[in-house]
């Protein structure tokens, strides 16, 4: 996954209550499940690395 640098965001929603505290838990949720899906396919990219490698080293 090419890396991804964000410079400026802004988000604008409405809702009952803190804002913050609703923003904080709706962002969270996201990332981490940006983040798993970041990690699955950087493993499975590492993976794949490796079975490539299979059989090209001597020993």
């Amino acid at each position: 996954m090419p890396k991804v640098t964000i410079h400026h965001l802004e988000v604008r929603f409405q809702v009952d209550g803190d804002d913050g505290a609703v923003f904080t838990r709706l962002f969270n949720k996201h990332i981490q499940a940006w983040s798993k899906l970041y990690e699955d396919e950087c493993a499975r990219a590492q993976h794949t690395r490796t079975e490539r490698r299979f059989g090209d080293e001597e020993g």
